[in-house]
């Protein structure tokens, strides 16, 4: 089974896919990515065609956060930054294969499923939505969280069993910790992390779209 990475950067979503069983992960991103651990292709995502899409059983394409993040609706309101999730769209319902479109908290992206790092017992929050195509994928119980995430909050220090695996601020934890939080041990470079999701969002999306790809094949 082949599936393709669009937007992977260094590739969280390509291991998860990976370890849930899929043969060939191909990544394509707008620049070199020297970490990600799969094939990787440079290059502008919307030349890429439906029939491009037809050498792959799957897609999954994490458009760039930016215009859907609260720091850009908010903080940083007035800048400009691309949105390619209405193409992301246009281009999986042309294609008409099973695909997985997946975006921050709060973007503009189906709640098809929202994941985050406590049902995956990791120490890291990071819900994520997923918009579904072609199969369908439940999601675990989303039991309570378990206390704060750790870190300097109005000068105040608060510990907690959670890291903020973002920016650059006090508490924001080490890059090993880290990497034990998102279950990512491949790369050390501290934004690549904070942009990647955890593999073990999509490697439990990926058994669930195994089982429907199966299933036609039989």
């Amino acid at each position: 089974m082949r599936l393709l990475d669009l937007c992977c950067r260094v590739g969280g979503a390509s291991m998860g896919y990976h370890r849930a069983g899929f043969d060939t992960i191909v990544g394509w991103d707008l620049e070199p990515i020297n970490d990600y651990p799969f094939e990787l292709i440079v290059g502008d995502i919307t030349t890429i065609t439906p029939d491009y899409l037809n050498g792959f059983d799957a897609v999954h394409i994490s458009p760039p956060c930016q215009s859907q993040t609260a720091l850009t609706k908010g903080t940083n309101k007035g800048r400009e930054y691309p949105n390619l999730i209405p193409f992301a769209r246009e281009l999986v319902a042309a294609w008409g294969g099973p695909a997985v479109i997946e975006n921050v908290q709060g973007s503009e992206i189906r709640r098809d499923l929202v994941l985050c790092g406590e049902m995956f017992n990791l120490s890291v929050i990071r819900h994520r939505y997923f918009e579904i195509s072609g199969f369908t994928a439940t999601a675990p119980a989303h039991v309570s969280h378990r206390g704060r995430v750790a870190g300097y909050r109005h000068g105040d220090w608060y510990d907690g069993p959670y890291f903020a695996v973002y920016g650059d601020g006090g508490g924001k934890g080490t890059i090993p910790q880290w990497q034990q939080a998102m279950g990512i041990d491949w790369t050390s470079d501290r934004k690549n992390l904070a942009e990647a999701i955890p593999p073990a969002y999509t490697e439990h999306i990926g058994l669930q779209l195994l089982d429907h790809l199966e299933g036609v094949a039989a």
